[in-house]
């Protein structure tokens, strides 16, 4: 089976090299993103799976690494992790394809069953 690729973008190197250890662990191949036009050539040239894309990324916020994402590829799969209080931008990353979003700090039980549901179907466990 190919190996499923997950796109983890943050600003925040602890939460990436967490979500990175994780993701690995489940066989995942995992590529990692502190901004938004490093995170849109990984999405060209790896095309992955999933992108886990944090809200708040100075330069190119969420929403508008999302519409990329989305111009590049409309299949790739998009979680987005947001800091309290963004609700406003969750709404629109919504109407914009993201499947779901995760709040800051979030479960990482949570969040690797919502990834392998995504990326395997109904095939949780």
């Amino acid at each position: 089976m190919e190996e499923k690729k997950v796109l983890i973008v943050d600003d925040q190197n602890g939460i990436r090299i967490l979500l990175m250890e994780v993701f690995s662990s489940e066989g995942y191949k995992t590529y990692q993103a502190a901004n938004g036009k490093l995170a849109l050539e990984i999405v060209r040239s790896d095309a992955p799976d999933l992108v886990l894309l944090d809200m708040k990324i100075p330069g190119m916020d969420g929403l508008e690494i999302l519409k990329h994402i989305k111009e590049v590829n409309p299949e790739i799969k998009v979680i987005m992790m947001t800091a309290y209080g963004e609700l406003d931008m969750i709404k629109e990353a919504t109407e914009l394809g993201a499947l779901m979003h995760f709040t800051k700090p979030f479960d990482i039980d949570e969040m690797r069953a919502a990834v392998n549901m995504q990326i395997k179907g109904g095939d949780v466990f």
